[in-house]
């Protein structure tokens, strides 16, 4: 069996100096997909949730070479709610390889991908419509993510790049943000994407500000959603005022740093 962990949104996501969208992940291993190949034969997967089609699992064995056969895949994030759940699933699908020939493989599928394939995909400046590292960054710093899912899923498009200018915040980002000025940049993020893309009732601001947290990030494409703390300082209740708030899948991990 092989895990993929995924990610939970973005510190930061949007147009760069270099002109390809870029971003930098937010690493996640509470969320995972799980693949595993249960016989020979030709393709057939056993999938919950639903997250890849049948020719889409057959394209990226083939761009690696990988055989055919039955799968069993599960995953704890569901698929539009930018965690990563197609990327991974493509990953874990596909087995080992080459970083860089699984992120062309994943881009050859899906004409998109998230950097899963990397070992610290959230220590990269990541091009996720070319599949390529744009530079290496220092690591974020370690926070603590109460997050979850706010409204419909999102699919990704790779052929819109309607999201805000972000190279001040990527230059910023490069000097080594401690974490108060890493959750300023990542707060900004979101709130230049939702004030371009919406939804317009994201509570997520608001919700930083009832509960103390040093700022929020979101999935610039996809309903993931979190409020960033220092590791320790998550107040009682911070899960339960999400789940008023109407999010779904409200969980706790710890990213950055040695994360």
């Amino acid at each position: 069996m092989r895990r993929i962990a995924g990610h939970f949104g973005e510190w930061l996501q949007g147009r760069s100096a270099e002109g390809p969208l870029a971003l930098v992940t937010v690493a996640c291993d509470a969320l995972a997909v799980t693949a595993e190949r249960l016989s020979d034969g030709p393709l057939s997967l056993d999938q919950v949730p639903q997250f890849l089609t049948d020719p889409q699992a057959a394209r990226m064995l083939e761009a690696l070479g990988k055989p055919s056969g039955r799968y069993r895949l599960r995953a704890d994030m569901p698929p539009g709610g930018g965690a990563g759940a197609s990327t991974a699933a493509l990953l874990a699908l596909a087995g080992d390889g080459a970083p860089d020939a699984l992120a062309r493989a994943c881009l050859s599928v899906e004409e998109a991908s998230d950097p899963l394939m990397h070992a610290r995909p959230d220590s990269l400046l990541w091009a996720p419509r070319e599949a390529r590292i744009l530079r290496r960054l220092p690591p974020p710093p370690r926070a603590e993510i109460v997050g979850g899912f706010f409204g419909p899923p999102v699919r990704t498009d790779a052929a819109d790049c309607a999201f805000p200018d972000v190279s001040d915040l990527i230059a910023a980002w490069e000097a080594g943000p401690d974490l108060a000025t890493a959750a300023g940049i990542a707060a900004t993020s979101a709130a230049r994407t939702t004030a371009l893309r919406g939804p317009h009732d994201d509570p997520s601001e608001a919700l930083a500000r009832e509960t103390g947290a040093l700022g929020h990030l979101r999935a610039h494409t996809g309903s993931a959603r979190g409020l960033i703390f220092a590791p320790g300082t998550v107040p009682a209740g911070a899960e339960a005022a999400l789940t008023r708030a109407g999010f779904t899948g409200v969980i706790r991990f710890e990213t950055g740093g040695a994360a």
